[in-house]
Protein backbone atom coordinates (compact mmCIF):
# COMPACT_ATOMS: atom_id res chain seq x y z
CA UNK A 1 0.00 0.00 0.00
CA UNK A 2 1.81 3.31 -0.76
CA UNK A 3 1.24 6.44 2.11
CA UNK A 4 2.35 9.54 1.27
CA UNK A 5 1.41 11.38 4.33
CA UNK A 6 1.59 10.44 7.99
CA UNK A 7 0.94 12.12 11.67
CA UNK A 8 2.92 10.48 14.77
CA UNK A 9 4.25 12.04 18.00
CA UNK A 10 7.60 11.71 18.71
CA UNK A 11 8.98 11.94 22.55
CA UNK A 12 12.26 12.20 23.70
CA UNK A 13 13.84 10.83 26.74
CA UNK A 14 14.23 13.13 29.95
CA UNK A 15 17.47 13.30 31.55
CA UNK A 16 18.23 11.24 34.48
CA UNK A 17 18.61 13.32 37.82
CA UNK A 18 21.95 14.17 39.57
CA UNK A 19 22.62 12.04 42.67
CA UNK A 20 22.93 13.66 45.86
CA UNK A 21 25.54 11.22 47.61
CA UNK A 22 28.81 11.57 50.28
CA UNK A 23 31.71 9.26 50.09
CA UNK A 24 31.32 6.56 53.24
CA UNK A 25 34.45 5.01 54.02
CA UNK A 26 36.70 3.22 56.71
CA UNK A 27 39.86 5.77 57.91
CA UNK A 28 38.47 8.72 55.74
CA UNK A 29 36.63 10.16 58.59
CA UNK A 30 35.47 13.24 56.19
CA UNK A 31 34.54 12.04 52.62
CA UNK A 32 33.48 14.72 50.29
CA UNK A 33 30.61 14.56 48.15
CA UNK A 34 30.32 12.05 45.40
CA UNK A 35 27.09 12.55 43.31
CA UNK A 36 27.33 11.49 39.95
CA UNK A 37 25.17 13.67 36.72
CA UNK A 38 22.76 12.00 35.54
CA UNK A 39 22.20 10.00 31.98
CA UNK A 40 21.20 11.93 28.83
CA UNK A 41 17.90 11.09 27.08
CA UNK A 42 17.65 9.71 23.92
CA UNK A 43 17.21 11.94 21.15
CA UNK A 44 14.56 10.77 18.10
CA UNK A 45 16.46 10.85 14.81
CA UNK A 46 15.09 10.56 11.34
CA UNK A 47 17.32 8.82 8.86
CA UNK A 48 16.51 9.14 4.84
CA UNK A 49 16.40 5.23 3.38
CA UNK A 50 16.41 4.90 -0.48
CA UNK A 51 14.96 1.34 0.27
CA UNK A 52 11.61 2.89 1.36
CA UNK A 53 8.83 3.93 -0.94
CA UNK A 54 5.77 4.83 1.31
CA UNK A 55 5.24 6.20 4.32
CA UNK A 56 2.88 3.37 5.85
CA UNK A 57 5.38 1.46 7.95
CA UNK A 58 6.19 5.16 10.21
CA UNK A 59 2.10 5.00 10.21
CA UNK A 60 2.24 1.65 11.99
CA UNK A 61 2.63 3.58 15.13
CA UNK A 62 0.84 6.61 16.89
CA UNK A 63 4.17 7.69 19.15
CA UNK A 64 7.64 6.81 18.79
CA UNK A 65 9.48 7.23 21.81
CA UNK A 66 13.24 7.16 22.94
CA UNK A 67 14.57 5.96 26.84
CA UNK A 68 15.30 8.04 29.78
CA UNK A 69 19.15 8.47 30.85
CA UNK A 70 19.46 7.09 34.31
CA UNK A 71 20.30 8.36 37.48
CA UNK A 72 23.21 9.40 38.86
CA UNK A 73 24.98 7.30 40.99
CA UNK A 74 27.65 7.45 44.22
CA UNK A 75 31.50 7.16 43.87
CA UNK A 76 30.90 9.91 40.96
CA UNK A 77 29.14 7.68 39.03
CA UNK A 78 27.12 8.92 36.18
CA UNK A 79 24.38 7.61 34.96
CA UNK A 80 23.80 5.92 31.45
CA UNK A 81 22.88 7.92 28.43
CA UNK A 82 19.53 6.23 26.63
CA UNK A 83 20.73 5.51 23.02
CA UNK A 84 18.81 7.65 20.12
CA UNK A 85 16.17 6.15 18.46
CA UNK A 86 16.23 6.41 14.42
CA UNK A 87 13.23 6.17 12.46
CA UNK A 88 14.01 5.23 9.12
CA UNK A 89 11.87 7.54 6.18
CA UNK A 90 11.70 7.26 2.33
CA UNK A 91 13.88 9.82 0.70
CA UNK A 92 11.64 12.90 -0.64
CA UNK A 93 10.16 13.25 3.02
CA UNK A 94 9.35 16.42 4.38
CA UNK A 95 8.59 16.92 7.58
CA UNK A 96 6.90 19.38 9.77
CA UNK A 97 5.66 20.17 13.33
CA UNK A 98 1.86 20.30 13.28
CA UNK A 99 0.76 23.39 15.63
CA UNK A 100 -2.46 23.20 17.01
CA UNK A 101 -4.28 26.46 15.37
CA UNK A 102 -2.68 25.80 11.29
CA UNK A 103 -3.47 22.97 9.06
CA UNK A 104 -0.99 20.06 9.42
CA UNK A 105 0.47 21.00 5.80
CA UNK A 106 1.12 24.85 7.29
CA UNK A 107 3.26 23.99 10.31
CA UNK A 108 6.54 24.87 11.02
CA UNK A 109 9.10 23.33 8.54
CA UNK A 110 11.91 20.97 10.59
CA UNK A 111 13.73 19.52 7.59
CA UNK A 112 13.33 17.61 3.64
CA UNK A 113 15.04 14.36 4.08
CA UNK A 114 16.39 14.42 -0.05
CA UNK A 115 19.83 11.99 0.59
CA UNK A 116 20.05 8.37 1.35
CA UNK A 117 21.73 8.34 4.61
CA UNK A 118 20.64 12.19 5.71
CA UNK A 119 19.43 12.52 9.15
CA UNK A 120 17.31 15.09 11.09
CA UNK A 121 16.96 15.36 14.40
CA UNK A 122 12.86 15.92 15.20
CA UNK A 123 13.22 15.45 19.35
CA UNK A 124 16.37 16.33 21.36
CA UNK A 125 16.94 14.17 24.20
CA UNK A 126 16.93 15.66 27.54
CA UNK A 127 20.12 16.52 29.39
CA UNK A 128 21.13 15.20 32.56
CA UNK A 129 21.00 16.83 36.12
CA UNK A 130 24.18 17.38 37.92
CA UNK A 131 25.33 15.22 41.32
CA UNK A 132 26.33 17.16 44.23
CA UNK A 133 29.53 16.80 43.61
CA UNK A 134 29.32 19.28 40.99
CA UNK A 135 28.21 21.93 43.37
CA UNK A 136 31.36 21.68 45.90
CA UNK A 137 33.59 24.88 46.48
CA UNK A 138 36.16 26.07 48.77
CA UNK A 139 33.22 27.47 50.68
CA UNK A 140 30.77 25.34 50.36
CA UNK A 141 32.26 21.43 50.42
CA UNK A 142 29.09 19.56 51.69
CA UNK A 143 26.81 20.65 49.33
CA UNK A 144 23.26 18.74 49.20
CA UNK A 145 21.82 19.18 46.66
CA UNK A 146 21.46 18.07 42.85
CA UNK A 147 19.61 18.63 39.80
CA UNK A 148 16.87 17.17 38.33
CA UNK A 149 17.33 15.87 34.39
CA UNK A 150 15.51 18.15 31.90
CA UNK A 151 12.43 16.83 30.72
CA UNK A 152 12.82 15.67 26.99
CA UNK A 153 10.47 17.26 23.99
CA UNK A 154 7.30 16.21 22.52
CA UNK A 155 5.95 17.35 19.27
CA UNK A 156 3.45 16.04 16.75
CA UNK A 157 4.80 15.91 13.35
CA UNK A 158 2.98 15.79 9.99
CA UNK A 159 5.20 13.86 7.33
CA UNK A 160 4.89 14.30 3.29
CA UNK A 161 6.22 12.31 0.82
CA UNK A 162 7.31 13.85 -2.39
CA UNK A 163 8.80 11.16 -5.24
CA UNK A 164 12.07 12.42 -6.57
CA UNK A 165 12.63 11.89 -10.15
CA UNK A 166 14.42 13.05 -13.75
CA UNK A 167 11.06 12.60 -15.27
CA UNK A 168 7.55 12.82 -14.44
CA UNK A 169 4.59 11.67 -16.73
CA UNK A 170 1.95 13.41 -17.03
CA UNK A 171 -1.64 12.99 -18.51
CA UNK A 172 -4.98 12.62 -18.83
CA UNK A 173 -5.97 9.00 -17.51
CA UNK A 174 -5.55 6.31 -20.06
CA UNK A 175 -2.74 8.87 -21.83
CA UNK A 176 -0.30 5.75 -22.01
CA UNK A 177 1.56 6.63 -19.15
CA UNK A 178 2.00 3.30 -17.76
CA UNK A 179 2.49 1.45 -20.84
CA UNK A 180 5.82 4.09 -21.56
CA UNK A 181 7.15 3.71 -18.01
CA UNK A 182 7.15 -0.23 -18.32
CA UNK A 183 8.64 -0.06 -21.84
CA UNK A 184 11.47 2.58 -20.51
CA UNK A 185 12.14 0.84 -17.94
CA UNK A 186 11.78 -2.42 -16.04
CA UNK A 187 9.00 -1.17 -13.97
CA UNK A 188 5.66 -3.35 -13.64
CA UNK A 189 2.89 -1.06 -13.48
CA UNK A 190 -0.83 -1.86 -13.35
CA UNK A 191 -1.93 -1.34 -17.20
CA UNK A 192 -5.69 -1.57 -18.27
CA UNK A 193 -8.08 -0.11 -20.67
CA UNK A 194 -9.92 2.13 -18.35
CA UNK A 195 -9.32 5.32 -16.54
CA UNK A 196 -7.60 5.32 -13.35
CA UNK A 197 -5.24 1.94 -13.42
CA UNK A 198 -2.77 4.07 -11.99
CA UNK A 199 -3.90 4.28 -8.34
CA UNK A 200 -0.17 5.15 -6.58
CA UNK A 201 2.60 6.72 -8.42
CA UNK A 202 5.08 4.52 -9.84
CA UNK A 203 9.13 4.98 -10.61
CA UNK A 204 10.88 2.99 -12.89
CA UNK A 205 14.83 3.78 -14.14
CA UNK A 206 15.67 3.91 -18.03
CA UNK A 207 18.93 3.03 -18.90
CA UNK A 208 20.87 5.68 -21.36
CA UNK A 209 23.99 4.26 -23.16
CA UNK A 210 26.20 2.07 -20.89
CA UNK A 211 26.35 4.45 -18.05
CA UNK A 212 23.93 6.41 -17.26
CA UNK A 213 20.58 5.76 -15.61
CA UNK A 214 17.45 8.28 -15.00
CA UNK A 215 14.71 7.63 -12.79
CA UNK A 216 11.18 8.52 -14.50
CA UNK A 217 7.85 8.88 -12.45
CA UNK A 218 4.44 7.71 -13.31
CA UNK A 219 2.67 10.61 -11.79
CA UNK A 220 -1.70 9.59 -11.54
CA UNK A 221 -4.33 10.68 -14.66
CA UNK A 222 -5.60 14.19 -13.89
CA UNK A 223 -8.84 15.48 -14.55
CA UNK A 224 -10.71 19.11 -14.74
CA UNK A 225 -9.96 20.14 -11.13
CA UNK A 226 -7.95 17.91 -9.64
CA UNK A 227 -6.23 20.66 -8.06
CA UNK A 228 -9.35 21.10 -5.94
CA UNK A 229 -9.75 17.20 -5.31
CA UNK A 230 -11.81 15.72 -7.99
CA UNK A 231 -10.14 12.92 -9.37
CA UNK A 232 -6.85 11.13 -8.01
CA UNK A 233 -4.37 13.83 -9.45
CA UNK A 234 -4.88 16.13 -6.12
CA UNK A 235 -3.25 13.45 -4.05
CA UNK A 236 -0.34 13.41 -6.44
CA UNK A 237 0.74 16.78 -8.45
CA UNK A 238 2.74 16.74 -4.80
CA UNK A 239 4.98 14.03 -6.50
CA UNK A 240 5.48 16.56 -9.82
CA UNK A 241 7.43 19.11 -7.61
CA UNK A 242 10.28 16.88 -7.38
CA UNK A 243 10.81 15.87 -10.99
CA UNK A 244 13.11 18.04 -12.97
CA UNK A 245 11.70 17.77 -16.28
CA UNK A 246 8.21 16.68 -17.31
CA UNK A 247 6.80 15.04 -20.50
CA UNK A 248 3.06 15.71 -21.22
CA UNK A 249 1.42 12.67 -22.87
CA UNK A 250 -1.80 13.18 -25.11
CA UNK A 251 -3.10 9.89 -26.71
CA UNK A 252 -4.39 10.55 -30.48
CA UNK A 253 -7.74 8.39 -29.44
CA UNK A 254 -9.11 12.00 -29.10
CA UNK A 255 -9.23 11.38 -32.99
CA UNK A 256 -8.58 15.45 -33.82
CA UNK A 257 -5.72 18.02 -33.50
CA UNK A 258 -8.66 20.01 -31.74
CA UNK A 259 -9.75 17.67 -29.59
CA UNK A 260 -6.49 16.69 -28.17
CA UNK A 261 -5.84 20.14 -27.75
CA UNK A 262 -7.99 20.08 -25.74
CA UNK A 263 -6.94 17.31 -23.71
CA UNK A 264 -3.49 19.37 -23.46
CA UNK A 265 -4.74 22.57 -21.98
CA UNK A 266 -6.62 20.85 -19.69
CA UNK A 267 -3.60 19.00 -17.73
CA UNK A 268 -1.72 21.83 -18.01
CA UNK A 269 -4.45 23.97 -16.39
CA UNK A 270 -4.65 21.76 -13.35
CA UNK A 271 -0.58 21.99 -13.32
CA UNK A 272 -0.75 26.20 -13.46
CA UNK A 273 -3.45 26.24 -10.79
CA UNK A 274 -1.39 23.93 -8.55
CA UNK A 275 1.20 26.31 -8.38
CA UNK A 276 3.83 28.26 -10.28
CA UNK A 277 6.70 25.65 -9.58
CA UNK A 278 4.71 23.08 -12.07
CA UNK A 279 3.61 25.54 -14.41
CA UNK A 280 7.28 26.69 -14.91
CA UNK A 281 9.03 23.28 -15.25
CA UNK A 282 11.01 22.58 -18.59
CA UNK A 283 8.90 19.63 -20.44
CA UNK A 284 8.37 17.71 -23.71
CA UNK A 285 5.34 17.23 -25.59
CA UNK A 286 4.31 13.56 -27.28
CA UNK A 287 1.12 12.10 -28.56
CA UNK A 288 0.86 8.41 -27.92
CA UNK A 289 -0.66 5.62 -29.20
CA UNK A 290 0.16 5.81 -32.63
CA UNK A 291 -0.38 2.41 -33.46
CA UNK A 292 -4.11 2.39 -33.00
CA UNK A 293 -3.46 4.54 -36.35
CA UNK A 294 -2.29 4.03 -40.24
CA UNK A 295 1.31 5.73 -40.42
CA UNK A 296 -0.38 8.95 -42.71
CA UNK A 297 -3.18 9.45 -40.06
CA UNK A 298 -1.17 9.40 -37.47
CA UNK A 299 1.65 12.17 -38.90
CA UNK A 300 -1.63 14.20 -39.94
CA UNK A 301 -2.90 14.55 -36.55
CA UNK A 302 0.65 15.36 -34.47
CA UNK A 303 0.92 17.96 -37.31
CA UNK A 304 -2.16 19.16 -36.39
CA UNK A 305 -2.14 18.67 -32.78
CA UNK A 306 1.45 20.31 -32.96
CA UNK A 307 -0.01 23.57 -35.08
CA UNK A 308 -2.99 24.27 -32.66
CA UNK A 309 -0.55 24.41 -29.52
CA UNK A 310 2.35 25.80 -31.33
CA UNK A 311 4.88 23.26 -29.81
CA UNK A 312 7.00 20.75 -30.69
CA UNK A 313 4.92 17.33 -30.50
CA UNK A 314 6.75 13.97 -30.71
CA UNK A 315 4.99 10.55 -31.77
CA UNK A 316 4.76 7.35 -30.06
CA UNK A 317 3.63 4.29 -29.59
CA UNK A 318 4.86 2.45 -26.36
CA UNK A 319 3.47 -1.14 -27.80
CA UNK A 320 5.18 -1.14 -30.91
CA UNK A 321 7.88 1.24 -29.64
CA UNK A 322 7.95 3.27 -32.31
CA UNK A 323 9.84 7.03 -31.56
CA UNK A 324 10.78 5.98 -28.00
CA UNK A 325 14.24 5.71 -28.66
CA UNK A 326 13.83 9.77 -30.15
CA UNK A 327 11.59 10.64 -26.48
CA UNK A 328 14.38 9.13 -24.54
CA UNK A 329 17.23 11.21 -26.15
CA UNK A 330 14.96 14.40 -25.85
CA UNK A 331 14.08 13.42 -22.43
CA UNK A 332 18.08 13.38 -21.76
CA UNK A 333 18.82 16.49 -23.54
CA UNK A 334 16.39 18.46 -21.71
CA UNK A 335 16.92 16.98 -18.06
CA UNK A 336 20.93 18.21 -19.01
CA UNK A 337 19.72 21.68 -20.25
CA UNK A 338 17.57 22.15 -17.31
CA UNK A 339 20.54 20.93 -14.83
CA UNK A 340 22.92 22.98 -16.97
CA UNK A 341 20.97 26.59 -16.14
CA UNK A 342 20.19 25.75 -12.70
CA UNK A 343 23.95 25.32 -11.65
Amino acid sequence: MFLDEAIIIVQSGSGGDGCVSFRREKYIPRGGPDGGDGGRGGSVILRADRNLGTLLDLSRKATYRAGDGRKGGGNNRAGRNSPDLVVPVPVGTVVREVAPDRPPREGHLLGDLLGDGQELVVARGGKGGRGNKAFATPTRQVPREAEEGRAGEEKKLYFELKLIADVGLVGLPNAGKSTLLSRLSRATPKIADYPFTTLTPNLGIAEVGDYRRIVIADIPGLIEGAHTGHGLGIEFLRHIERTSTIVHLVSVEAGSPERMAADYRTVEGELEAYGEALASKPRLVAATKLDTLSEDEGASLVRGFSEAIALPVLGISAATGRGLPDLLASAVRLLDATRATAS
